[in-house]
């Protein structure tokens, strides 16, 4: 049997990381509203990844620290950006300064969003 982790956009922009053994279901108990009140609340979603995994305990392990990871690497994680999911997964005040452009590699989560989604 295989479980799945999977990562919503909400109609609000904001995402909502969850766990089932029945992705398909899932998704659909989303858009039909009722089940969780933080999706129910910010329809239409839209599932923008996910990941199965062998174990019920992967899954609740990998879900609760996809739920820790802030936004910026969360929208890298979709992307499939590896780079920027390294870069914020230093602690902010050990990544390399991208104010000024001078450093290359820097992100800018907002930027790359919005370019993969246009």
């Amino acid at each position: 049997m295989a479980f799945w982790v999977y990562i919503l956009k909400c109609a609000d922009g904001k995402f909502y990381t969850g766990q089932t053994d029945d992705l398909e279901r899932r998704m659909g108990e989303h858009q039909y509203g009722g089940y969780c009140d933080f999706t129910s609340r910010r329809r239409p979603v839209e599932q923008v990844w996910s990941e199965y995994y062998q174990t019920r305990g992967d899954a609740i392990e990998v879900e609760k620290q996809v739920k820790s990871w802030s936004r910026a690497k969360k929208i890298g994680s979709i992307n499939g950006d590896w780079k920027m999911v390294s870069h914020y997964s230093r602690p902010p005040l050990k990544r390399p300064s991208t104010s000024l452009g001078t450093n290359g590699g820097g992100h800018d989560a907002t930027e790359a969003w919005r370019a993969d989604r246009s």
